[in-house]
């Protein structure tokens, strides 16, 4: 628990001290690179304060040159910093929660972070028209299909948004599979603990390929790649994949 408030501690006073004058910088310019990079730094230093490792297979997977959704597993709160450490910029779906935390809610409507509000259809459909228009201008995004995190670590069905997503922008699917995170922050427990996160990437997949109405092949495409990089611990129990619209 003393470490666990040392990080909370120690982030809360990175975004304040460093985040804030970051911030300042970016609404005068312009510019949210910088920005961007000490929100990573930031990541990196609460997964080291934490103890938590992050091992990476598959980083040569990564595109260059082209827009990408990369599509992860949820596992718990520790994967999203391990994550971003690994990826290049990207734009991120958040659960609108997220946006009303001081500062760093004001910085990732600045960067262009996509807020969801899972509870409303309508602005979930928008959210995704809007990110259909970034990924159309070459931006990339990290985006988690199954919606939220998973209660035991365990694999959970598929929502349809994502995929709808990278299909009417003809951009790359990466799916990424996350192992290990449950054990470092289980969902609905505050503690964190030292650990390993594996981080595999997968070969991208041609979501352009892929009618609208075929979009269901493409989730199932994805969670296979996913499950080859998890433990069976990991898997799903239920034969569930894909959400219904």
């Amino acid at each position: 628990m003393i470490r666990t408030i040392i990080v909370i501690v120690a982030i809360c006073l990175y975004i304040l001290v460093i985040g804030l004058p970051f911030l300042i910088l970016a609404w005068l310019t312009g510019n949210t690179d910088s920005l961007y990079q000490v929100g990573v730094r930031g990541a990196r230093m609460g997964l080291w304060l934490a103890r938590v490792e992050v091992e990476v297979h598959g980083r040569e997977k990564i595109p260059t040159g082209r827009a990408a959704v990369f599509m992860p597993n949820h596992q718990s709160n520790a994967d999203p910093p391990a994550i971003v450490t690994v990826l290049p910029p990207v734009l991120v779906m958040v659960k609108k929660e997220f946006f009303r935390v001081p500062i760093l809610g004001a910085g990732m409507t600045a960067r262009g972070f996509i807020p969801v509000d899972r509870r409303n259809r309508e602005r979930a459909i928008a959210a995704v028209d809007g990110a259909v228009v970034k990924l159309q201008q070459g931006y990339s995004f990290l985006g988690y299909p199954e919606g939220t995190r998973s209660p035991d670590g365990r694999l959970q069905a598929f929502k349809k948004g994502l995929f709808i997503m990278a299909i009417k922008a003809r951009a790359l699917v990466i799916p990424v599979s996350v192992s290990g995170a449950t054990r470092i922050m289980l969902k609905g427990k505050p503690v964190i603990h030292p650990g390993r996160i594996r981080i595999t990437i997968h070969d991208p997949i041609e979501a352009g390929k892929y009618p609208l109405e075929k979009r269901d092949e493409l989730a199932r495409r994805t969670r296979q790649a996913i499950m080859q990089g998890l433990t069976p611990d990991e898997r799903p129990l239920s034969s569930e994949e894909i959400m219904p619209d």
